[in-house]
């Protein structure tokens, strides 16, 4: 099975995660290629696709949403997760309207599954730019990733990635 993890990341923080989530696919015996969007993999040529994008001001990087929108029609009709990566600190403090209904709103009803998990902030990445608007919004500096969350996530893929189509028909299907 090939899968296809399709990454948007501004700092390296969402990279990363793809790529944890990438070993943790390799370890349960998946060929999976980690691409970041901005170079259009297709997924039309993977048994699975992960889809991830770090998070800022409430929205998914622009890449991601133009990536989605493009192949919009193959991601309906695969196996498709997806993920999120940006609240800080605190997860009590998320705002409301977190992207927990994100696949509707690209577009991709039929998502497997969407995560949102936690992300880092270093300062030292930043742009002058960005430091004004983070002391503004006052967004605490740190790593919040919940490593243990994302490798069963990604443990939780790899096992209903390695299913095969008799293995997940019920036993009333029979």
């Amino acid at each position: 099975m090939r899968v296809l993890i399709a990454v948007a990341s501004k700092h390296g923080s969402t990279l990363e995660i793809a790529s944890r989530i990438q070993e943790r696919l390799q370890t349960a015996g998946l060929l999976v290629d980690l691409v970041e969007m901005i170079e259009q993999p297709d997924p039309a040529l993977f048994d699975s696709v992960v889809i991830g994008s770090a998070i800022y001001m409430g929205n998914w990087m622009a890449e991601a949403r133009d990536y989605v929108r493009r192949y919009q029609g193959v991601l309906n009709d695969g196996n498709v997760w997806m993920f999120s990566s940006g609240p800080l600190g605190d997860p009590d403090l998320a705002p409301e309207d977190d992207p927990n209904r994100l696949p509707e709103v690209l577009g991709i009803p039929d998502v497997k599954e969407h995560q949102i998990f936690a992300g880092a902030l270093d300062p030292a990445t930043l742009g002058i730019g960005e430091r004004i608007v983070t002391r503004v919004v006052k967004a605490p500096f740190g790593d919040f990733r919940d490593w243990a969350a994302i490798d069963s996530w990604a443990d939780h893929i790899a096992k209903a990635t390695l299913k095969t189509p008799d293995e997940s028909m019920s036993i009333t299907d029979q």
